[in-house]
């Protein structure tokens, strides 16, 4: 059974900074791409970034230079680090693995908020 388990959200103040995680298991994870999204209400989720198997990286332009995506495939694990946060970063977020053209894996998403 494929687990994508997301952990790190919270409230913090704008301009403040959060390390997102996503523990997976049920998968062989150094052969997946992974990726966190975000989905504010009311708007369709949106890529946040994206890791690849071999370690690229993609940035969606509103968190470029502010947020990092790494990952641990020891610790079958990917992280968003995420700095001088904005309320515009309000959002819950979500964990995708991916593998070729096969249908995504997603977890259950973490609420970040940003506010002061």
């Amino acid at each position: 059974q494929v687990q994508l388990v997301e952990s790190g959200g919270g409230l913090v103040q704008p301009g403040g900074s959060l390390r997102l995680s996503c523990a997976a298991s049920g998968i062989s994870f150094s052969n997946y791409a992974m990726g966190w999204y975000r989905q504010a209400p009311g708007k369709q989720r949106e890529l946040v970034a994206t890791i690849s198997n071999t370690g690229s990286t993609n940035y969606a332009d509103s968190v470029k230079g502010r947020s990092t995506i790494s990952r641990d495939n020891a610790k079958n694990t990917v992280y968003l680090q995420m700095n001088s946060l904005k309320p515009e970063d309000t959002a819950v977020y979500y964990c995708n693995a991916k593998r070729f053209t096969f249908s995504p894996y997603w977890g259950q998403g973490t609420q970040v908020t940003v506010s002061s």
